[in-house]
């Protein structure tokens, strides 16, 4: 577990804080870049089984501040970042007014925001051998759709009910913005340790993308996904005709697998791009492109990092 948060310190900048406040997937179209499986969209499965008892600290928003980076996260709705702002201005993607926890599918539930993908995007079954073999994982995972537990200052975790996987997220706003994950495998046998980041970012048609590799460019109304090729990029930054810009980092030996996702006014009317760095290829736990596998009580730590490119 992580032992610390968000605070008051160096590289956090003195406006640093937090507040407590009471209170069918993605991709109609996917394209291979690179050495990965191919990606094809699933109807939804629900989930099997319940592994582990969770719950939840805090009902409604978490707020951290830090540097000219404002943030707000809800844990109960899958740990969901809702908003990123630089310099008060937001970065994500606010959805199009869609909002229901109940609902089996991504879109289906709203899709906005920024959120972690565990254990697989697409609906799929986890592959063997093993004991998990031939399980039927859902659409885009389940962490986006389980609460969070705050366990402190920017850092929360999530368990697992249909794989035995647990994700810590700790976030620093400084100068940046750095997240960084631990997953776990709560299992006693070995299981793929699959993530991949889900950040939905505002898309403008003229927007610059620079991602060392192909930028899918979707005509009006469609929406299209590439992969890049394995342990190629570790950097990504995108500019707004407003002048706002970022930059997204990442250890490439650590996720090198990257897909970008563009939705031009597609999926109800979506405008958003997402980089997507993973552990694993393939959009869910691959055997031709598979994410670590992890032993009984085996860790593995990541990071992902954006910084103020303007």
């Amino acid at each position: 577990m992580f032992g610390f948060g968000v605070g008051c310190g160096e590289g956090v900048g003195e406006a640093a804080g937090r507040e407590w406040l009471d209170g069918k997937g993605l991709g109609t179209e996917a394209e291979l870049r690179g050495e990965q499986a191919e990606s094809t969209q699933r109807a939804a499965a629900p989930a099997a089984r319940n592994l582990t008892p969770l719950d939840t600290t805090i009902l409604g928003g978490v707020r951290l501040r830090g540097g000219p980076w404002e943030m707000e996260i809800q844990p109960e709705r899958g740990g969901r970042i809702i908003s990123l702002r630089l310099g008060g201005n937001e970065l994500l993607d606010q959805g199009i007014g869609v909002d229901d926890p109940n609902a089996l599918g991504f879109v289906a539930a709203g899709a906005r925001g920024w959120d972690e993908m565990v254990p697989t995007v697409d609906a799929a079954r986890y592959p063997g051998p093993g004991p998990y073999e031939g399980v039927e994982l859902p659409d885009h995972g389940e962490a986006w759709r389980l609460p969070w537990t705050v366990t402190g200052d920017g850092t929360m975790e999530c368990s697992g009910r249909v794989l035995p996987w647990k994700l810590e997220r700790r976030i620093v706003l400084g100068a940046s913005v750095r997240l960084e994950y631990l997953y776990t495998n709560l299992g006693d046998t070995p299981l793929y340790g699959y993530w991949c980041a889900h950040p939905l970012f505002r898309y403008e048609v003229d927007m610059n993308v620079q991602v060392g590799g192909d930028v899918p460019r979707p005509e009006t109304g469609k929406s299209r996904k590439v992969f890049l090729r394995r342990g190629s990029v570790d950097l990504a930054r995108l500019a707004w005709g407003s002048g706002l810009a970022v930059e997204l980092t990442w250890d490439k030996t650590l996720t090198p697998y990257v897909g970008v996702w563009v939705c031009n006014g597609d999926l109800g009317g979506y405008h958003h791009i997402a980089i997507e760095p993973a552990t694993g290829g393939g959009d869910r736990p691959h055997l031709a492109v598979p994410p670590p596998l992890l032993a009984p009580g085996e860790e593995l730590a990541w990071w992902l990092e954006v910084k103020d490119s303007r």
